[in-house]
């Protein structure tokens, strides 16, 4: 029997591993959404936030030791932690740890992916783990991270990179990589121009995911090193690997379905495009992403909130959403809802047709108002008579319009506060 599928042997390997989740980045791509947040806290599929997908990963693949940095705007996103993910038990060696850039190695603040793991390296010191599993909290997808520690453990790699096949277009915003026939990393290039297509394959590329597994040795060995290399960016992806994959064993794991070996399910809502986009694929008849899936649970913090209702059932004033998500919480007053996804807390008042559009919690939207593709942010009042996503031109005089047409609207762009820590 292949080690790998050997559930004691996984088992074994992810309770020895610590996983670190890079969450301090803006996200500064979507635009005003990440204005008062940091891109892991950004709400996503109706009642999670991005970073519960990483988190939701490593604990239904055994990983109960995990470490969350942060820096960019990190309040919302210590709160949603703090009351969501408190239910590990500190005396079985279990915790999710929040480690906030407080300049614990030089005087400045996380300066790349690299330098956050290195100034926290006392810390990690004293878990004394023999892998770590370090993810970007920026990225939507499931993943059972077990399958690649034990990949990385029997291949005797120094280092393991998570991979996925993209188009050569898409492949320019990635680390692109060459492997050979037993899949060690050859080449790898941070972001390339002109991409490498994969060999047979002229139209794709293997690029990273931003996932690494480490001998927890050889990772301490390859941060000091880099901390001490002048003109250096710290950097995983344009640093570390292109530094090693000369002299060590790295090898590519690529990411694809267990049983149909398709590619799987992996998204980076980087974009105000591609948030939209995502949450949108979520209310097909059968999404790539099944957020029913009772074996892969996605868990999260959650208020208490009523289940959503519908209400009138007149002609011209009916209740009702079709093709759509509503989250508890929600009253749909009067008003039609197609094809969209709305998030918690959300109140739609009488005669509103709202269609392709994301609303996220606490929004607010007075009657007579009509929205088409769009993404209306938390604590939105729309105001009553509000026509969104209609005419380009009105619609990019106020709000923020994307390539796509997608128009965000923010509470600021309405020239409303908001008290609310989102």
């Amino acid at each position: 029997m292949n080690q790998d599928h050997n559930p004691r042997f996984v088992s074994r390997l992810t309770r020895n591993t610590l996983a670190l989740i890079l969450a301090g980045g803006r996200g500064s791509r979507l635009e005003q959404l990440t204005q008062w947040r940091s891109k892991p806290a950004v709400p996503f599929g109706g009642k999670f936030r991005i970073i519960d997908f990483p988190l939701s990963n490593c604990i239904n693949s055994g990983i109960r030791r995990i470490g969350i940095l942060t820096q960019y705007k990190a309040h919302s996103l210590i709160l949603h932690i703090q009351r969501g993910w408190g239910f590990l038990r500190g005396e079985f060696g279990e915790f999710v740890e929040l480690l906030p850039a407080q300049q614990r190695v030089e005087s400045c603040w996380y300066q790349g992916t690299a330098d956050a793991i290195y100034q926290n390296i006392d810390i990690l010191r004293s878990h004394n783990p023999e892998y770590i599993l370090i993810l970007a909290g920026d990225h939507v997808y499931k993943m059972d991270y077990g399958t690649m520690i034990a990949r990385h453990v029997e291949s005797g790699a120094d280092m393991t990179v998570g991979c996925i096949e993209v188009d050569l277009e898409t492949a320019s915003s990635f680390g692109v990589m060459s492997v050979d026939g037993d899949g060690r990393v050859l080449e790898f290039e941070e972001k390339p121009k002109n991409p490498k297509p994969m060999p047979g394959t002229p139209d794709a590329a293997l690029a990273s995911m931003g996932i690494y597994v480490f001998n927890k040795a050889f990772l301490f060995e390859q941060l000091a090193k880099d901390a001490h290399t002048k003109g250096s960016s710290h950097d995983f992806g344009k640093d570390i690997i292109p530094a090693v994959i000369k002299n060590y064993r790295v090898v590519a794991h690529l990411f694809r379905e267990e049983e149909s070996g398709k590619q799987a399910y992996w998204r980076d809502v980087g974009t105000v495009d591609a948030f939209w986009q995502a949450n949108q694929e979520l209310i097909g008849v059968t999404p790539e992403l099944n957020l029913y899936d009772a074996s892969w649970p996605i868990w999260t913090y959650q208020e208490q909130l009523p289940p959503a209702k519908f209400i009138f059932d007149d002609d011209g004033r009916r209740g009702m959403a079709v093709d759509s998500m509503v989250s508890g919480g929600c009253i749909i007053s009067g008003a039609l809802v197609r094809h969209s996804l709305i998030f918690s807390n959300v109140r739609i008042n009488s005669f509103c047709h709202i269609e392709d559009s994301v609303v996220l919690p606490n929004a607010l939207i007075e009657r007579n108002c009509r929205i088409t593709k769009a993404i209306i942010d938390d604590g939105c009042r729309i105001p009553k008579g509000t026509v969104i996503g209609e005419d380009p031109e009105e619609d990019a005089r106020r709000f923020h319009v994307t390539p796509n047409g997608v128009v965000l609207v923010t509470p600021l762009m309405l020239g409303q506060e908001t008290n609310r820590v989102r």
